[in-house]
């Protein structure tokens, strides 16, 4: 079965939410939902994800899953906001502790965030059929740029995460704690073995001033044309890029609050005796 998407833009991180739906029933997922944040004022604010609640609301939709791709270093999830409005269980795979783990010890977190996934409602694992009404998949496990990396198989639509750009743009960083351009590489193979008619959906896209945002491509596009790891790359010529690249790339403006919420499922830090949350910044560490 083909499934109906919508996109959301979220202009200030280049990030693209969706609400993926089937046809009959009007069940519904919601991928990769952003909350505003202002770094600096430290507001958050919900609008953009208000979108996204209003198009479920408007088409009748009942959302079963809020899925993550993976924790997130360029904005905040807005999945608790989602799930709260208009329900839905917030899922992610099920390597999510490797990362918890690892930034427990970067922002050496309280004793009781526990890195075992338990914070997300459920943990997909690679290979596990996923459902929403009448439309079924799969969940496929794509680390590289994180080690715990997921992509979604959603009918004919694959939702890739931050493992692939669009063609012009290439593929993800992997300089990360954790990341690794070789698994990477290993990662993205599994997806372009799909038919080359696989719609292939983007979490982010970084047009600058070539063209407009955009955010479906296809299997075959990304093997023709991807600027990184077309058809005829081989493995080390990719990592020799990927590496050679990543050391010239600034970290990402939001990576330390958005890591503090994303391994949370979303969740704000607990707040200090004043009733205040914050945000630690780790001095010289990344």
């Amino acid at each position: 079965m083909n499934a109906n998407i919508k996109a959301f833009l979220d202009t200030d991180t280049e990030t693209f939410s969706y609400v993926v739906y089937d046809r009959e029933g009007g069940n519904a997922a919601v991928i990769d939902a952003v909350l505003d944040y202002d770094p600096r004022s430290g507001r958050t604010s919900t609008k953009g994800a208000q979108r996204l609640v209003d198009y479920v609301r408007e088409h009748d939709l009942t959302v079963d899953w809020i899925l993550e791709t993976h924790a997130h270093a360029d904005h905040l999830s807005a999945a608790p906001f989602v799930r709260d409005q208009v329900g839905g269980r917030i899922a992610i795979g099920d390597q999510i502790p490797q990362v918890q783990k690892i930034f427990r010890e970067v922002f050496n977190l309280e004793k009781e965030f526990l890195p075992d996934g338990s914070q997300f409602n459920h943990l997909f694992a690679d290979g596990e059929t996923i459902r929403i009404g009448e439309l079924e998949g799969r969940v496929i496990y794509t680390p590289g740029h994180t080690p715990a990396d997921m992509s979604w198989q959603l009918g004919d639509a694959l939702f890739v995460g931050d493992t692939l750009f669009m063609p012009d743009v290439g593929t993800a960083r992997c300089d990360f704690p954790g990341g690794d351009a070789s698994t990477l590489y290993r990662s993205i193979q599994k997806l372009l073995a799909f038919p080359e008619e696989t719609r292939m959906f983007m979490c982010h896209d970084y047009p600058g001033d070539r063209r407009s945002h955009e955010y479906e491509t296809s299997v075959g596009e990304q093997k023709r044309h991807n600027i990184h790891v077309r058809e005829g790359v081989s493995e080390d010529e990719f990592v020799e890029m990927r590496e050679k690249r990543d050391a010239t790339l600034d970290m990402p403006r939001l990576i330390l609050p958005s890591i503090q919420v994303n391994i949370r499922a979303g969740e704000m830090p607990p707040p200090e005796d004043n009733g205040t949350v914050y945000f630690k910044i780790p001095v010289d560490r990344l």
